[in-house]
């Protein structure tokens, strides 16, 4: 009997769900993709539906496999990916959302985080679970939908109602509810679980008077988690890997050890670093997160958040309307020799690390009446290039030994040369594009293929990682620096504190 010769990444992301086809050698065969609707009920909130999240990641796998001429005897195993800290909720004997999912970006729980933060548990959050009190993360979400949906704490507590973020929601749809569960770098994103321990905490949970009931069971990132339907696909296929997208990217990057790092260039920028079995606490506005596991010894990493990366692309052509198409931007970007003194700060959802205002709005500075929409484009693009080199700075000072000498991207926008090479102007150190960028699917085939035993081991893994393209730095530290103090002083009037002492002053 032929050993099946294919792995199946489930990739449900922010703006998208895309399912891809690997061979065991971890190259691409072949890709299905469908944008996901953005739902903005109002200023500040975001909202999917998780029908929409099924269907779609359903019919992208379907296609994908259709396409590859293949079907699921010749798959391996799955593996899930997902966009973390979004949460959804619901009904165990139906399988019917109770509501919309509340998307990481959602920012309607900033109250509920003020009263913790002045309550004094944000040194019992930050020890647990590595992460600071904010917006971003599940549980404030969690505990606004027992809140605010009638009936449903009760419910909750009666065992009737199940929480996830999204791979516990595609595994139960998967399995046909048969199985709930989620990974360790899942679960450390809910600001309910012990890193240390690898388990859910009961003070935290009373913290957001959370009941155990709703929660799913954790497992390593690379585990027998089930199999689903038979009539998905034709016959059950194992479900052998789950990890949030960006520890899956940093385990597709092949960042095994301690000290490698790599920064995704998303919908967010998403900078990780591997610490290994130390648990390092930033004292630089960063979080430590659980890295994916392959077993059960917990690992962990450094890890940086840009809410708006790549975003700030699609508002240059949803909201100003200065590009037909996302891939239009370098081209624009590039008819002008530099921005011309302009900054743009893209604190749309306010500012995530290593700044943590969740009042922050974006802004435009530096304009004159020579600036056009090319110097605009142009600093769009710097602005995501800005904010990952603050991340690193925030990681150097952390870390005091030297910090990160390479950095390892992926993501939609890393294809962007021109920004590649700012980012490494930027940082003074090379960055490397490796020939496959999807990476964050390809880190969750590889924990599949883990546990079912198409790979020995880690090693294994590592040798099949390659480098397409080192883009070294040319710009003088000095100029480096000096940009970096103005985007600084940028950042610094977008915050609503400076912008009213700016307008008084005037």
């Amino acid at each position: 009997m032929n050993r099946p010769r294919f792995l199946l990444a489930l990739d449900q992301g922010t703006s998208s769900s895309r399912s891809i086809v690997f061979d065991t050698q971890g190259r691409i065969v072949t890709m299905a993709q469908r944008e996901l609707r953005q739902i903005f009920p109002q200023p500040g909130w975001v909202e999917h539906d998780p029908r929409e999240i099924w269907a779609g990641q359903l019919a992208t796998a379907q296609e994908a496999l259709n396409k590859a001429g293949i079907d699921a005897a010749d798959v391996a195993a799955i593996g899930i990916t997902n966009q973390r800290e979004t949460t959804l909720v619901w009904n165990r004997s139906s399988g019917e959302p109770l509501c919309n999912a509340l998307v990481w970006q959602d920012r309607r729980t900033e109250s509920t985080c003020a009263e913790l933060r002045q309550s004094g548990f944000e040194t019992l959050v930050c020890e647990r679970t590595g992460l600071v009190v904010d917006a971003y993360f599940s549980g404030t979400k969690l505990k606004w939908l027992l809140d605010k949906t009638p009936g449903a704490r009760d419910a909750a507590s009666r065992g009737e109602l199940a929480f996830g973020t999204v791979d516990s929601w595609l595994a139960w749809q998967l399995t046909g509810g048969a199985v709930h569960v989620t990974d360790v770098s899942n679960a450390s994103r809910t600001m309910l679980f012990d890193i240390h321990r690898n388990r859910w905490d009961d003070d935290l949970l009373a913290m957001l008077d959370i009941p155990r009931e709703v929660l799913p069971a954790v497992h390593a990132s690379s585990h027998a988690y089930g199999h689903t339907r038979a009539d998905l696909f034709g016959a059950p296929i194992a479900i052998g890997g789950i990890a949030g997208d960006q520890q899956s990217a940093l385990f597709g990057q092949a960042c095994f050890s301690s000290g490698l790092a790599k920064n995704t260039y998303g919908t967010g920028c998403f900078m990780l670093m591997h610490t290994g079995e130390q648990c390092h606490a930033s004292r630089n506005g960063l979080i430590t997160t659980s890295a994916a596991q392959i077993d059960a010894t917990p690992e962990f990493a450094l890890e940086g958040s840009v809410f708006v990366g790549g975003a700030v692309v699609q508002w240059l052509r949803d909201g100003l309307q200065a590009i037909r198409g996302s891939e239009a931007v370098q081209g624009l970007a590039e008819s002008v020799p530099d921005s011309g003194g302009v900054m743009f700060v893209p604190a749309f959802t306010g500012l995530g690390a290593p700044y943590w205002k969740p009042d922050a709005r974006g802004a435009i500075l530096g304009l004159s009446r020579g600036t056009t929409v090319a110097h605009i484009a142009r600093a769009a693009l710097e602005s995501i290039a800005f904010q990952s080199a603050a991340l690193l700075q925030a990681m150097s000072r952390d870390l005091g030994d030297g910090g990160v000498t390479e950095l390892r991207v992926d993501g939609g926008a890393c294809v962007n040369n021109l920004l590649m090479q700012f980012q490494a102007d930027l940082l003074g150190i090379p960055v490397v594009r490796p020939q496959v960028i999807e990476t964050t699917a390809l880190g969750a085939a590889y924990l599949a293929g883990l546990s079912c035993g198409v790979y020995a081991g880690i090693e294994e893994l590592a040798a099949h990682w390659q480098a397409e393209r080192v883009f070294h730095p040319t710009m003088s530290r000095s100029r480096a620096n000096e940009l970096m103090q103005d985007w600084e002083h940028a950042v610094a009037q977008t915050t609503l504190e400076n912008r009213r002492i700016t307008s008084a002053d005037s």
